[in-house]
């Protein structure tokens, strides 16, 4: 029986709370928020295993095989599930590889088995909620700013306003190359699943199984993404086709095409390993390398590198989007090679400046590049659009968080450029301006960090440093608040 929507909020939000009492009662036993997170998807995956018919734990090492145990002897076979399971392969080997009990308190183990989880029939619940409570607990950890968890966590407004410009459809691979936690990917299935009223089985099949490509470096970070997915109805048709990897996506070159890439890569600019075309390129000797024969240039450039892996990772014709920092828009050398590059091979037809305050960093400063892998034949008159949602507008993680409202006009300006109509939004000019491919390629520096819009404050440039430097001072007096707060025990 379809349910309203309101009823789907209300079951959500009752469910994020029920996970989050575990959480309360892990947080007791001394575990970070993602060590506690883990060990939720460790649990969870093998209580909603045994609820189904033939699930994918195997009875000898279930969740029946602790769960009516007494606390001490419960803990010693927990660990020795975990232990099991990560030797596996597939899907059991991502999620539970080097999967340890940190758990350090029997007690607090056989409470959360046998009077929280075990006593709630999680796979009664539909699969959007199971997959909703999950993301709710993913953005309550990624709060967490002392862990580091944030720096894997894309504003969800951000990720939904990206995804709604770039449209993927029903029968295209989506890729992402550093997913984290999987939002970016999520949201595109959600996307496709609402873009046709009927699906067919095929591709009903096809956005189950094959829609969807995700690599994540760290490995409890992977774990989280697999369990996201699968609760939200993704799985894989074998063990050797499973929809996220651990591995380095900057590794080696891509096996296969995709038709979109949606990411937000690491952030920092010197990366521990140089990515060279031919293996020839000097360097110091304490510097590791890797041949990336299709990449343009050589650089240790983490998101010049990402850049470069993108292109390469996309079909003729398809579509990315890129979160990427300042840097990427105006670095010399080797920056301007590649944004040269990028100009000469690709539609880079968007450019969104987004503003500070909505990363769970502090002070970070970073665009949104939009591109299509279009052949240099079809190129004639392109232009950039750059839309500044940084000059004027101010948001905090709690008191002014983004919503995606903040970006419905963006979102219009967009497919007014890209289909080539006449863009009628009243902030023309204060907001955005567009900028002709072949002038940025006469530039000296091949710049990309076109911001016009400072120059039209009252009283700049002077007004727009003291804004600037005014921002700066707001967001470390936030960032030192959450740390008094973290260290008083205030959540």
């Amino acid at each position: 029986m379809a349910r309203n929507s309101s009823e789907v909020v209300i079951n959500s939000s009752a469910l994020v709370r029920r996970l989050w009492q575990y959480c309360n009662v892990l947080r007791d036993d001394g575990l970070s928020y993602p060590d506690y997170v883990e060990q939720l998807t460790y649990l969870l995956f093998l209580k909603m295993s045994e609820e189904q018919e033939g699930g994918p734990v195997p009875p000898e090492f279930g969740w029946a095989t602790f769960v009516h145990l007494d606390a001490l002897s419960m803990h010693r076979r927990y660990s020795e599930v975990l232990a099991h399971l990560g030797k596996g392969r597939g899907t059991l080997g991502l999620i539970f590889r080097n999967a340890r009990n940190k758990i350090r308190d029997p007690a607090k183990l056989r409470l959360l088995v046998a009077e929280l989880i075990g006593s709630f029939d999680w796979n009664g619940l539909a699969t959007d909620l199971k997959g909703d409570a999950y993301e709710g607990l993913l953005e309550k950890n990624a709060r967490d700013t002392k862990s580091g968890a944030g720096q894997y966590f894309t504003p969800r407004p951000l990720i939904d306003a990206i995804v709604e410009c770039v449209d993927p459809r029903v029968g295209e691979v989506v890729s992402d190359p550093a997913c984290g936690t999987g939002g970016f990917l999520l949201a595109a299935l959600d996307h496709m699943r609402s873009s046709k009223k009927r699906l067919t089985s095929s591709e009903r099949e096809h956005l189950r199984t094959k829609a969807l490509r995700g690599v994540e470096l760290v490995e409890e970070v992977a774990r989280l993404a697999t369990m996201n997915l699968l609760l939200h109805g993704v799985s894989a048709e074998s063990d050797d086709d499973l929809p996220i990897s651990r591995a380095d996506s900057l590794a080696s070159p891509p096996e296969e095409k995709v038709d979109v890439v949606l990411t937000n890569p690491p952030f920092g600019v010197k990366g521990s390993v140089t990515y060279t075309k031919d293996g020839k390129t000097r360097r110091a000797a304490d510097d590791l390398t890797a041949r990336r024969s299709d990449f343009w240039v050589s650089t240790a450039n983490k998101q010049l590198n990402f850049v470069q892996h993108v292109v390469s990772l996309l079909k003729p014709g398809g579509r990315a989007a890129l979160v990427l920092p300042d840097n990427v828009l105006y670095e010399a050398g080797v920056g301007t090679a590649i944004r040269r590059r990028l100009l000469e091979t690709c539609n880079v037809h968007t450019l969104l400046r987004l503003p500070t305050g909505i990363f769970y960093a502090v002070g970070v400063k970073a665009n949104v590049i939009f591109l299509d892998k279009t052949p240099p034949a079809s190129k004639n008159g392109e232009e950039l659009l750059v839309y500044d949602l940084r000059s004027d507008s101010r948001f905090s993680l709690k008191a002014n968080p983004l919503k995606r409202e903040d970006l419905g006009n963006f979102v219009e300006v967009f497919r007014q450029h890209v289909t080539g109509s006449t863009i009628c939004a009243a902030v023309r000019g204060i907001k955005w301006r567009r900028f002709s491919h072949e002038a940025i390629l006469e530039s000296k520096d091949c710049s990309l960090n076109l911001n016009w819009a400072a120059s039209q404050l009252k009283g700049a440039p002077a007004l727009a440093r003291l804004e600037s430097i005014s921002e700066q001072i707001a967001n470390d007096l936030e960032a030192a608040l959450d740390h008094v707060r973290a260290a008083a025990g205030i959540r």
